[in-house]
């Protein structure tokens, strides 16, 4: 397995527990209508909208993947070429991509720690994004936790 696939695989696990699964549409915090594990954008492109019918975990998962690697690890791997050599910092920022996108990551701090292999910096930084709507969420500290913990 390929250093791409392995961190897509651990990302996938982080995403499904952290995200949940909805067969049905429903509106996630930031406010856009989403299905299945998170998903916001359709394979084809098209916008999760509010008449979209049912979905299988099958599909959602099949969905997740395509997302992760066409969209999450290639934005996360062009920021940071570095982390195909580590596996696991590779999977935890495409999870934290998936939550926050990849141009946040792009942007952070957090970036320019993995970008110089500052692994304990890098998890300092992800502790700060634990924010949604002002306050800190609880759901948000776990999630950082385990993406530090593949470090």
């Amino acid at each position: 397995m390929s250093a791409l696939d392995e961190a897509v695989k651990q990302a996938a696990i982080l995403c499904k527990h952290f995200e949940g699964f909805s067969a049905t549409v429903y509106t996630c915090p930031a406010g856009y209508p989403t299905i299945g594990y998170g998903t916001v954008y359709k394979p084809d492109g098209t916008r999760v909208s509010a008449n979209d019918p049912i979905i299988s975990r099958q599909t959602a998962t099949e969905w997740l993947m395509q997302e992760l690697e066409f969209n999450y690890a290639a934005g996360v791997l062009r920021a940071s070429p570095s982390l195909v050599e580590h596996p696991g910092a590779f999977a935890a920022m495409i999870d934290f991509a998936y939550n926050l996108g990849v141009a946040r990551y792009r942007a952070s701090t957090l970036r320019r720690r993995i970008d110089v292999q500052d692994w304990d910096g890098a998890k300092e930084q992800l502790a700060k994004w634990v924010r949604g709507g002002g306050r800190v969420l609880p759901g948000l500290v776990r999630r950082r936790k385990a993406e530090a913990a593949l470090f």
